[in-house]
């Protein structure tokens, strides 16, 4: 079993805060996400950290036994200058150096955060200059017109996200398209609800993004979980 909690954020450096703790599960489909995150798992005792970048398309990993795991996903537009998020584009880096309290970042000593003090954490990073923030970048995923040229939006879209606008919408397409499937959402008024050309296009989306065709997403019967999927405002 994977229990699987999570909350939205106050902060406009935050997109998501979650954790969750996993039992006789062996491997977990990671659905494609825009964002990248700072995650913290435990097991047997032992701590790790590490900072996932974006993921273009679906994978299947391992899920250690017996684990708990938070996560801070942030928000569009949230980089950190010493390590640029196209660096980090299906990839990862782990911590050099974790103990049971703290971990390393940047260079610097850092004390574990967890799913209630989060925003704490942010606000620290922030103030120490480890994370900054393109307001531009958020407004134009929301659908905002910016008064700068199209040119210059795209070269900032992909600084900060390592992904192109059409890119980032594809893969939140996929994943409110997945969850209204599993809220039992006709595939049809799917296709018609988020503009797919017809429900092959749906099902390609699908596949490339979450793993999973329409019919497994309305009968919830894979074996294999799937990663952090919430609904948004979009």
């Amino acid at each position: 079993m994977l229990e699987t909690e999570d909350r939205a954020s106050d902060s406009p450096y935050v997109a998501r805060v979650w954790r969750s703790r996993s039992s006789g599960v062996e491997r977990m489909a990671s659905v494609a996400t825009s964002h990248w995150e700072l995650v913290v798992w435990q097991q047997q005792g032992r701590v790790q950290a590490a900072v996932r970048g974006p993921e273009t398309s679906v994978s299947v990993v391992d899920v250690p036994d017996e684990s708990e795991s938070f996560g801070i996903s942030f928000a569009h537009g949230t980089t950190m200058p010493h390590l640029p998020t196209p660096r980090l584009v299906d990839a990862h880096m782990e911590s050099p150096h974790v103990t049971a309290r703290t971990f390393a970042l940047r260079g610097d000593e850092w004390t574990l955060p967890d799913f209630a003090n989060a925003e704490v954490f942010v606000n620290r990073l922030v103030r120490e200059g480890v994370l900054v923030r393109d307001p531009l970048i958020t407004d134009v995923i929301e659908g905002g017109m910016p008064k700068v040229g199209a040119r210059s939006v795209q070269r900032r879209v992909a600084a900060a996200t390592g992904l192109t606008q059409g890119g980032i919408r594809q893969i939140e397409r996929a994943r409110q398209a997945a969850i209204l499937l599993g809220d039992g959402v006709a595939a049809l008024d799917v296709v018609h609800r988020f503009g797919y050309y017809d429900q092959p296009h749906l099902a390609r989306s699908l596949t490339r993004f979450v793993g999973r065709t329409a019919t497994q997403l309305q009968r919830q019967d894979v074996a294999e979980p799937l990663s952090l999927l919430y609904k948004t405002g979009a």
